[in-house]
């Protein structure tokens, strides 16, 4: 029922920037919370940026002052512009959205930079 389509990747040069949109199948406010996660090859995926009704927006460490999350209701669509970008940013990027205990994701976004 919840769909999530993430659009904005591709190749960019070491200090270039990136806007990735997560494009959201029902209006941006039914969720708890919404954001991006990541994932390299053979790595983890974590947690880039997340907006959550009740305390705001979070960013990982790694990302502070470089990325900014950004919501527009009218399209319900979310945003992570991504600037001063490096080669350890290169990576899968995923759209997340939570509604209660629920979780649903896109199905991701290439991001490579390089050196």
């Amino acid at each position: 029922q919840v769909q999530l389509v993430e659009s904005g990747g591709g190749l960019v040069q070491a200090g270039g920037s990136l806007r990735l949109s997560c494009a959201a199948s029902r209006s941006i406010f039914s969720y708890n919370a919404m954001g991006w996660y990541r994932q390299a090859p053979g790595k983890q995926r974590e947690l880039v940026a997340v907006f959550t009704r009740r305390v705001g927006t979070n960013y990982a460490d790694s990302v502070k002052g470089r990325f900014n999350l950004s919501r527009d209701n009218t399209k319900n669509t979310v945003y992570l512009q991504m600037n001063s970008l490096k080669s350890e940013d290169t990576a899968v990027y995923y759209c997340n959205a939570a509604i209660l205990l629920e979780n649903y994701w896109g199905q991701g976004t290439q991001v490579t930079v390089s050196s």
